[in-house]
């Protein structure tokens, strides 16, 4: 049984890949007489998928995937063009084999209502006897329905918030189609002791009232959180004939229902097996080379091994003049050796971005679709390789990101054609690496970001004082204040705040950062800078007082001894220092964490000049010991989250060291400490 459940998800994880190599097709599949190459790729996809399934019984699998290799057997065949609305509706059939997927991997029933509903489509599209009949049913509710209540219900995701989505905004473009009410159930809430502001613990009914409505039209609202990020459920008007039959019809539905708990004990008792963190598909010159620095491991703790023993029994050879060099060679060779297998087994754990870039023709081909916009998106860089761990969590920003840059930053082509622009507009997405981080940016030629309604609307909501005194950039980066996320700011200030904070904190959580630069009417970046892992960084090991603190040593700029002459105060309180033309904050380290040291002098200790997010300071502390690799351990995990700190790691004599958190460090210090110039 262990053996088949392996086989069993080597088989899903392979079919995912076979539906990310189906929607790359059908992206770059154009209307009109089918590309024979892109068509056979996508079927060969498809029947891998089909047949995979019946090896485990995946009969609903074998059904739906065999109307779709009908059609594109069709399209294969040259008996049938492509057309938008086919190609559509396959997109949204490889969406419905992703979910079927993602159910059976995690030992939960399948969505049938909504696999009927897209097979019915494909069938309609192939012209089978079938599809006539539904298209006759459909026809004959729609034209009795016309009139009538629709029973809502959304089911959020805890986590639906943290994806930029709104249920305030999903009930306003409801209200657009009729009359709109609301009821909330709030059972879900937990006391208060427990609640997390970030999550959503609501759910709610809603009843849809109005002439005319389409069940389309109420679907494309819920387009960005059906099925990914909450569970939507749609009861449409019946006239009183058809309730009846609806309810004769379903009446066995409840018995299905009642006897589900089976499986559910079944998911439960089977997780720990199926619960895994995923596979990687690894090159296999990567595990060549880790199997030969293993070896040279072997050779070099062999030759130790031998000259301990032989100088632990007096060996006169051993013990001549030159003991102490060999004992030293066979370190070094240690070392080295240690070094390269560590960077050989962080290597099995990149990927290239691609993992995260591949997601983002499908979104670019629906939000532009919807809101009538063309859009060119240019990728680079996807070769580029991070943590897997990192590309998983990076998702979800990178998909807000672009969403915001198509639907609030791109103009509509009138607009664009009017302003002297081409019609279709440029996201541009390029990875590549800048010391020791991996930078990802994504560009669009839109309208930019306009710092002045920005700071309005600061003001307007509180975020800023009235006579505060701002840079623009300053301006700009107020996007990122959680005031931004509600509706009017997405139409007054072209939407680039909504759930903005959710990506700079989610970004921050992998340690890294996200910036911006905009300039109005010809576009925004925005720059991801990320660490290529989250396991391990290279640090600089600093004393205070009798503590041992690590530094980031991608984060210094330099270290240097102070002149007192070039300090300056600030109300007696905060202190500033010149370097060079600059004036940079001074953090006393010892002060900030509560540190009893004698070095208390400014003259008698070192200044360590640090960078983030384009900030800078300068942190005192009373000596620096060394550089070294240090391997991060979770502070939050495996104690509580201390301020200030981001980790923490063990020295090579055993002793406990925390890692500074400079982003939060430099944070906390007032913007009017940093000054561009001498005063």
């Amino acid at each position: 049984m262990d053996m088949m459940e392996t086989f069993r998800q080597t088989y899903l994880e392979e079919s995912f890949e076979g539906l990310d190599l189906m929607e790359t097709g059908l992206l770059d599949l154009s209307p009109g007489i089918p590309d024979n190459e892109k068509i056979n790729e996508i079927f060969r996809a498809a029947h891998s998928i089909k047949g995979g399934s019946g090896t485990f019984g995946f009969n609903e699998i074998i059904d739906f995937t065999h109307v779709l290799e009908t059609l594109l057997d069709e399209m294969r065949d040259g008996s049938r063009e492509v057309t938008q609305e086919a190609n559509d509706t396959m997109l949204r059939a490889v969406d419905v084999l992703r979910d079927m997927m993602t159910k059976l991997q995690h030992h939960e029933p399948i969505d049938e209502e909504r696999s009927a509903e897209v097979q019915a489509e494909l069938e309609r599209l192939l012209g089978g006897e079938h599809a006539e009949k539904s298209d006759d049913t459909t026809e004959a509710v729609e034209a009795e329905v016309v009139n009538g209540d629709w029973h809502i219900e959304i089911l959020p995701e805890p986590e639906l918030l943290q994806t930029g989505n709104e249920p305030i905004r999903i009930f306003r473009e409801l209200e657009t189609l009729g009359e709109l009410k609301v009821e909330v159930d709030a059972s879900g809430l937990p006391p208060l002791e427990e609640y997390n502001p970030e999550e959503l613990y609501l759910k709610w009914n809603l009843t849809l009232s109005g002439e005319n409505l389409q069940e389309d039209d109420i679907r494309e609202v819920f387009e960005w959180i059906d099925g990914d990020g909450a569970e939507v459920k749609y009861t449409p008007p019946a006239a009183p004939e058809q309730a009846v039959a609806v309810v004769e019809e379903a009446e066995p539905a409840p018995v299905a229902v009642k006897a589900a708990p089976a499986p559910k004990a079944e998911k439960s008792a089977a997780k720990p097996a199926a619960k895994q963190e995923g596979s990687i598909r690894v090159d296999l010159s990567k595990i060549d080379q880790m199997v030969n620095l293993v070896g040279e491991l072997v050779i070099t703790q062999s030759m130790l091994s031998q000259f301990g023993e032989q100088a632990s029994q007096g060996d006169s050879a051993v013990m001549s003049e030159n003991w102490a060099d060999k004992l030293k060679e066979g370190l070094m060779h240690l070392e080295r050796h240690t070094r390269d297998l560590q960077e050989s087994v962080m290597n099995i754990r990149m990927m290239p971005v691609s993992f995260a870039f591949n997601r983002m023709p499908r979104i670019v081909h629906d939000v532009s679709q919807k809101l009538g916009k063309s859009i060119d998106l240019v990728m680079e860089g996807e070769n580029t390789e991070l943590d897997k761990t990192m590309l998983e969590a990076l998702t979800d920003p990178l998909v807000h990101i672009v969403r915001n840059s198509i639907d609030h930053g791109i103009e509509s082509p009138e607009v664009r054609e009017a302003a002297g622009k081409p019609a279709t507009g440029t996201v541009k997405m390029a990875a590549f690496h800048q010391g020791g981080n991996i930078l990802i940016q994504i560009t669009d030629d839109g309208a930019g970001i306009n710092a002045k309604r920005v700071l309005e609307k600061a003001i307007e909501k509180g975020v800023v004082e009235e006579d505060q005194v701002l840079s623009e950039q300053e301006i700009v980066d107020l996007i990122f204040n959680a005031g931004f996320s509600t509706a009017d700011v997405v139409s007054d200030i072209s939407g680039r705040g909504v759930g903005m904070d959710v990506v700079r904190r989610n970004i921050k959580g992998l340690g890294g950062s996200v910036e911006v630069k905009t300039k109005l009417g010809e576009g925004s970046v925005f720059t991801i800078r990320l660490p290529l892992t989250l396991a391990i960084l290279d640090g600089q090991l600093a004393r205070v007082g009798d503590e041992t603190y690590v530094f980031p040593l991608v984060s210094i700029i330099e270290s240097i001894q102070i002149d007192p002459s070039l300090v300056k105060c600030i109300a007696g309180q905060s202190e500033l220092y010149q370097l060079r033309d600059n004036y940079i904050p001074v953090i006393r380290l010892h002060e900030l964490l509560g540190i009893e040291t004698e070095c208390t002098n400014l003259e008698s200790g070192i200044l360590v000049v640090v960078e983030d997010s384009g900030e800078r300071a300068g942190i005192f502390v009373d000596d620096l010991l060394g550089q070294q690799q240090v391997v991060i351990k979770s502070l939050d995990t495996n104690f509580m989250k201390v301020r200030n700190i981001a980790g923490a790691t063990i020295l090579g004599d055993g002793t406990v060291s925390l890692i500074l958190d400079l982003s939060e460090t430099l944070s906390s210090m007032k913007p009017s400490l940093y000054q561009d110039s001498v005063a």
